[in-house]
């Protein structure tokens, strides 16, 4: 019985532990109350971005587009996209920008122009305006963690 109150009493302080870490905090002095909002944590600080993604996008005259981005820790990219049923591939290398409050990577390089909002093991194409992709093909333009 002890074990059970123990474990419960656990449970609850848990969760209004969790309860209580939002990302908006009031704070009041007397006459002032203020609003803090959590800016320090981000997917370039908060995830464990850097590595190996790859995935097959969409293509509108192919199968589809073997693609692979490696993230760099040190903020540098290469890139390599192979179409499928074709001869033809296209290698680059370069520097990330981080933008959108450090949750979009913006890879610049030689022949490459790219935006992926930064997600938990995944990278998600944004279109050319940086927003993200929307219809029937849009959850094809995912490249996952390796």
């Amino acid at each position: 019985m002890k074990k059970l109150l123990l474990c419960a009493g656990l449970l609850t302080a848990l969760l209004t532990a969790c309860n209580n870490s939002n990302t908006k905090k009031e704070t009041s002095t007397q006459d002032t109350t203020t609003t803090l909002t959590d800016t320090v944590h981000t997917s370039r600080n908060s995830l464990d971005w850097n590595g190996t993604y790859k995935g097959i996008l969409p293509c509108a005259d192919c199968p589809g587009i073997e693609t692979t981005v490696v993230l760099n820790a040190n903020n540098t990219f290469s890139y390599m996209a192979k179409y499928q049923d074709r001869d033809f591939k296209t290698e680059d290398k370069g520097k990330i920008m981080w933008h959108d409050n450090d949750s979009v990577v913006h890879l610049k390089g030689q022949e490459t122009d790219l935006k992926y909002k930064v997600g938990e093991n995944q990278l998600i194409q944004l279109d050319t305006e940086g927003k993200e992709i929307t219809g029937a093909l849009s959850k094809y333009y995912i490249l996952e963690k390796q």
